[in-house]
């Protein structure tokens, strides 16, 4: 069954978005990348996979205007990306993938990889880049890694609620979001054994992600990215540049890491 997608527009409270700032804009899916917004180029990621559903989650009056204009139905966003998963979810129902529209790279064999190679059975998945396949792909791009027994990965934007068991997690999202820069207080939540595993360099992610899955009755599942690239959206202004200079320059193939094999670790 092919899923629904929903894009994440929404803005995180407290200071102004930069990149927004910086495009003098009033959100960042809305920053010109070869000619385009950068939304634009996130549906037709999505629609080249073959995703005929697409919705927004957003309050931005602008990024709405623009959404319709893609074809797109709007959701309102709820108060941070969980909030407006479970929105989603609702209006979508499951499978619904998700991404953010700030994914101005996503390219349609992303998303078919992804959803191939998440196991059967999933309630969700998330997809991940090793470190070595981010450097390989993006050379010089300053990526946020999270510290594991099994390497240092970082996230791609894309998850896939795959059944409607998938909505157990959406509580846990918000754990997750306060502390996704502080792994070892999510190890922490799992138990004296996880935290201990996790300070001892014991702890893989494949592992923490199984456990907090089981833990809440959902099966969830990694997802080896095929393509480091796809760890790449636009954070900050030098996302931007670099993004502008991807889109602007003549395609290149995709480059792969071949250290681990696609799929669940």
């Amino acid at each position: 069954m092919t899923p629904a997608a929903l894009i994440l527009a929404g803005a995180r409270p407290g200071a102004p978005d930069p990149v927004a700032a910086a495009e003098n804009i009033p959100h960042k899916a809305l920053a010109e990348i070869a000619g385009r917004p950068m939304l634009a180029h996130v549906v037709e990621g999505l629609r080249g996979a073959g995703i005929e559903r697409l919705a927004v989650s957003t309050r931005e009056p602008h990024v709405r205007d623009l959404a319709l204009q893609l074809g797109c139905e709007v959701l309102a966003a709820g108060e941070g990306p969980s909030a407006s998963v479970a929105i989603g979810l609702k209006a979508l129902g499951a499978p619904m993938l998700v991404t953010t529209s700030d994914h101005a790279l996503l390219r349609p064999e992303w998303v078919r990889d992804f959803l191939a190679d998440t196991p059967a059975g999933s309630d969700v998945a998330v997809l991940l880049a090793r470190r070595e396949a981010v450097e390989a792909a993006a050379p010089g791009s300053r990526r946020t890694y999270l510290r594991f027994a099994d390497g240092h990965w970082s996230g791609c934007n894309l998850f896939l609620l795959a059944s409607e068991r998938a909505g157990r997690a959406i509580e846990t999202w918000k754990m997750v979001e306060a502390d996704r820069k502080r792994p070892w207080r999510i190890a922490a939540r799992l138990g004296l054994d996880m935290l201990a595993g996790y300070v001892l360099g014991r702890l893989t992610l494949a592992e923490a992600i199984g456990r907090l899955g089981r833990r809440i009755g959902v099966a969830g599942h990694l997802v080896t990215a095929r393509d480091g690239l796809a760890a790449v959206d636009v954070d900050k202004p030098a996302d931007l540049a670099e993004v502008r200079a991807r889109l602007s320059a003549p395609a290149a193939p995709p480059v792969t890491c071949t250290s681990s094999a696609p799929g669940s670790t």
